[in-house]
């Protein structure tokens, strides 16, 4: 038996209107037509809505649950309808991001909190993984996008360039370089450098290693399987110092001193891009690679 939803919202109209003509004034359509329809919907279901009479119509017994009932599907239909369209555009939904930076503070922490505040309803899942097993995991189709740090080459998805962040020296409150005014990478000739054998250590040391050509010129390194922030704590347990970036400093430790860390050019920067395959219709996956080209638009060629 096929019930049609406006028989169901003309019903309910004349229920709260008490009279069939002042439902039809409220619905736009005839009196004839929506009189006509709710006899039809009476005659499905086999049962007597309303009393008439001159004065209006009032629901009968059997009538008043068959209206509960009906505004229940109509409230349910309507809250599909209305779910269906705010995921057609990305106002509902889930968005998976995978990124290797620190979420204490910076630009990725901003960005997911502009996000937030513009589509809330919008479930944010975060995974947090090196650089490779996180261009991994977005290439098996269950990861929407990825952030990570330094230059990722691949032709099978978009790529947008998004913010730089400045590399400075987590050193321990009593270490002479403190006490310099300009710390310069040449500076670094005689120390322990403490890295992560994780991302984003690995781009730290390259740089290092770019920025210390000759050999005898570098410091010793020792890379510990360990997180950043544990690589923090180290620096003031075991004689040395380490490279972070400027979001890793979101979250201070007590004894902790980060400077800046220069060349003949200035301060040093890692960069980071988003990722994504060029085959996902996720809606709200559209609204963030949108966000993210407010936020950091590409130059102007």
């Amino acid at each position: 038996m096929a019930i049609h939803l406006p028989h169901l919202r003309y019903a309910i109209a004349a229920s709260d209107e008490g009279s069939f003509r002042r439902a039809a004034e409220l619905l736009l359509v005839r009196q004839s037509t929506l009189s006509r329809c709710v006899r039809q919907l009476e005659h499905q279901i086999g049962v007597s809505i309303f009393d008439r009479s001159s004065g209006g119509v009032t629901a009968t017994i059997s009538g008043r649950d068959f209206l509960h009932e009906a505004r229940s599907i109509l409230d349910q239909f309507d809250s599909l309808v209305t779910t269906a369209h705010r995921t057609s555009r990305g106002e509902v939904g889930r968005l998976s991001i995978g990124f290797n930076t620190s979420l204490s503070a910076g630009n990725l922490r901003a960005t997911l909190l502009d996000f937030r505040q513009r589509f809330p309803n919008v479930e944010l899942e975060m995974i947090e993984q090196s650089r490779s097993g996180v261009m991994t995991v977005l290439r098996s189709s269950t990861m929407d996008a990825a952030i990570v740090t330094g230059e990722v080459r691949r032709r099978d998805g978009g790529t947008l360039p998004l913010w730089s962040e400045r590399v400075l020296l987590a050193l321990p409150e009593d270490h002479p370089l403190v006490d310099e005014e300009i710390i310069y990478w040449t500076d670094l000739r005689d120390e322990t450098i403490l890295l992560s054998e994780c991302d984003q250590g690995r781009e730290l040391e390259e740089l290092l290693m770019s920025k210390l050509s000759s050999p005898e010129h570098r410091p010793r390194i020792e890379r510990h399987h360990v997180s950043r922030s544990i690589i923090k704590s180290l620096v003031n347990v075991v004689a040395g110092i380490s490279l972070v970036t400027e979001s890793d400093i979101g979250t201070n430790l007590p004894g902790l001193i980060y400077r800046d860390i220069r060349d003949g050019a200035g301060s040093s920067t890692i960069s980071y891009s988003a990722h994504w395959r060029e085959d996902n219709d996720n809606p709200a996956l559209a609204n963030f690679l949108k966000l993210l080209s407010e936020r950091y638009p590409r130059p102007a060629v």
